[in-house]
């Protein structure tokens, strides 16, 4: 028994240690060796044309986005307003933001532009701006929170919920990696937030209350003279609080690869670097030392050939084409491969058949990411005269059949009335 005992223990005590070491792996979707080790409680690098996810840390847990909220109040404000409209500041709008919390000292009836506003949103993180533009988009902030709730629904994302505009530490008030960058790859799609969330300062002229006002982004990434100046980022927010951490959600281009990087629960390292820039540049150069697109078809490129059963001899043999480009990521190790689409074919394709005519489709499965193209006709299909003379002349045959035996029938049976 006591021997029995000590196997039982032994094996649940290896079963423990493997489970706690094995909590906060970070590993890449590859589980590529090459992948950085990073120190931020969650991260998430993903492809903005594909979606393919690159790397993540905990990219679906939980966690405070801080003043990454403000991506979302930004992007409802742009849906909703035009830049050139004044804006006044309401007294409701500028209560009770907490000590410690960045604002641009906005006053009450102070006017500005939506434009304006949102450079301070954005390049300041001024969380009086963020209140001053909900209540005047949403007519309240409770509204206007209501607003940002829906649109998360609207996205698909089911980790997210907003109880304020700015990032004000709430408990009710989450999101995740992956939800953060899915927000802001929806985000970048507007001109107009790529600019003022890529600004590297702004300046706001004097207002009614107030005289001109600077500011130099918060945002490292893309301050020349910072030591964490990364040049291929184009846009980004930062977002701070203490139960946060240090956050950052972010874009980067380089080698026409766009790439999306969240950094949350960033941590300050002894000599007061932030592991969000530091971060987000490892795996940004992961990123982009380790993926490539791959030219996988070009539009017209012959993908398969196909025989038309009810065409003439000459046109029956129909070679099908790729109507657009496909453009699939891949690893660098995996560019000389050569990929096999599975053709998904129409199933009601005869003759007539114009050129142009889509006809299926080709669908590349590459590391569980679906790459799809439509494939037309390359040229007109007609219809087998053969076919249509044989068909008609069938027609012709049946309809004297039907005559003939109604004729004969109709002819008994007056011949047997007539014996009666």
């Amino acid at each position: 028994m006591k021997i029995h005992a000590k196997k039982i223990f032994i094996l649940s005590f290896l079963i423990v240690t493997i489970l706690f070491t094995n909590l906060n792996i970070v590993h890449a979707t590859d589980n590529d060796a090459d992948a950085p080790e990073i120190v931020s409680g969650a991260a998430i690098l993903i492809d903005n044309e594909t979606n393919r996810v690159l790397y993540d840390k905990n990219a679906n847990e939980r966690m405070f986005p801080a003043s990454t909220t403000k991506i979302m109040t930004a992007i409802l404000v742009l849906e909703n307003c035009d830049l050139d409209e004044t804006v006044t500041a309401s007294y409701d709008a500028l209560m009770n933001i907490p000590d410690g919390y960045v604002t641009a000292e906005i006053q009450g009836e102070e006017q500005f532009t939506v434009e304006q506003l949102l450079e301070m949103l954005l390049v300041h993180s001024a969380n009086d701006a963020a209140n001053v533009l909900a209540v005047y988009v949403g007519g309240s902030l409770e509204s206007f929170i209501s607003m940002m709730n829906t649109k998360v629904n609207e996205l698909g994302l089911t980790n997210t919920h907003f109880t304020n505009a700015y990032g004000l530490q709430e408990a009710n008030h989450y999101t995740t990696a992956y939800d953060l960058a899915k927000i802001m790859q929806y985000c970048i799609q507007d001109d107009d937030f790529r600019r003022i969330a890529g600004s590297v300062s702004c300046s706001i002229p004097a207002t009614n209350k107030s005289g001109v006002r600077s500011y130099t982004s918060t945002n490292q990434l893309i301050l020349p003279d910072s030591p964490n100046y990364y040049s291929y980022v184009t846009v980004g927010k930062t977002g701070f609080t203490t139960e946060a951490g240090r956050c950052l959600v972010s874009c980067a281009y380089r080698n026409d690869i766009e790439l999306t990087c969240v950094i949350l629960g960033g941590l300050l390292s002894d000599d007061g670097v932030s592991s969000r820039f530091t971060d987000s540049i490892s795996l940004y150069e992961y990123g982009f030392n380790h993926f490539s697109l791959k030219n996988i078809a070009n539009p017209g490129d012959i993908i398969t050939s196909i025989e038309v059963s009810n065409a003439t001899p000459a046109t029956k043999s129909l070679d099908l084409a790729f109507v657009d480009s496909i453009h699939a990521l891949v690893n660098n190790s995996d560019l000389d491969t050569n990929y096999l689409p599975e053709i998904q074919l129409n199933s009601d394709i005869s003759a007539p058949i114009a050129e142009g005519d889509v006809l299926g489709k080709a669908v590349y499965t590459i590391d569980g990411i679906s790459y799809e193209a439509d494939i037309a006709a390359t040229h007109t299909v007609e219809n087998s005269q053969l076919l249509q003379f044989v068909l008609q002349i069938g027609g012709i045959l049946i309809a004297l059949i039907i005559t003939f035996e109604i004729f004969f029938s109709h002819k008994k049976k007056k011949k047997y009335l007539g014996d009666i």
